[in-house]
C-alpha cells in the first residue's frame, strides 16, 4: 500500500513538468509560423520595391526561418509524425525481406483476383482510379513492415505487386514487384 501511494506522489509530481514543456513547444511554434508569415510580407515588399539584392537577402531569411520551422517540429514530434508511431527512419526500402522470409504466411497470395490484366507499372507513371481503390489498399502496412505513406499515399495490392500510389494524382511513387508469393 505505501509503495502504491508514493508512487500516486511520485506521478502527481511528474505529471505537471510535461505540460509546460508542451506549452512552451506551442508557443515556440506559434513563433516560427509568425517569423514565417513576416518573412513572407518582407519578401513581397522586396519584389515590389527593392532590387536584386533585396529580394536575395528575403528568400535567405523565409529559407531560415521555415528551416527554424521544420527543426522545431521535427523536435516536438521526432521521426514519429503527428501520427504517434515511432517507426524511425532506419527502414529502408528493403526492410520487408527478410521479415518476409520468417513470415511466409502474411504473403501468400491466397485467393486474390483482380477485375483486369495485370501491368508491370514503374514509379512516375499514372494509373486509373480502377487500380488503387480502397479495395486493393493494403490496410495495415506496417504488419509487412513497409514505410508508411505520406499523406494521400496509399499502398495497393497489384497482383503479385505491391504499389505506393499517390492518390490524389494517381501516380505510382513505389512499385515492389514479387511483394506477395
Amino acid at each position: 500500500m505505501r509503495t502504491l501511494v508514493s508512487a500516486a506522489l511520485i506521478a502527481a509530481g511528474v505529471v505537471p513538468l510535461a505540460a509546460p514543456a508542451a506549452a512552451q513547444s506551442q508557443r515556440e511554434l506559434q513563433r516560427d509560423r509568425r517569423d514565417i508569415r513576416e518573412q513572407q510580407r518582407d519578401l513581397n515588399d522586396a519584389y515590389r520595391y527593392g532590387d536584386r539584392g533585396d529580394v536575395r537577402d528575403a528568400r535567405g531569411d523565409l529559407r531560415e526561418a521555415r528551416q527554424e520551422y521544420r527543426e522545431d517540429l521535427r523536435g516536438r514530434y521526432g521521426d514519429r509524425g503527428r501520427g504517434g508511431r515511432d517507426w524511425g527512419r532506419d527502414w529502408g526500402r528493403d526492410d520487408w525481406r527478410g521479415w518476409r522470409d520468417g513470415h511466409r504466411d502474411l504473403y501468400a497470395r491466397g485467393r486474390w483476383n483482380a477485375p483486369f490484366r495485370y501491368n508491370s507499372f514503374r514509379p512516375g507513371a499514372r494509373i486509373a482510379p480502377a487500380y488503387y481503390g480502397r479495395g486493393y489498399w493494403i490496410q495495415d502496412p506496417y504488419r509487412y513492415h513497409l514505410r508508411a505513406g505520406v499523406g494521400p499515399q496509399r499502398w495497393v495490392r497489384h497482383y503479385d505487386d505491391a504499389l505506393l500510389v499517390d492518390t490524389r494524382r494517381g501516380l505510382v511513387v513505389d512499385a515492389i514487384r514479387g511483394f506477395y508469393f
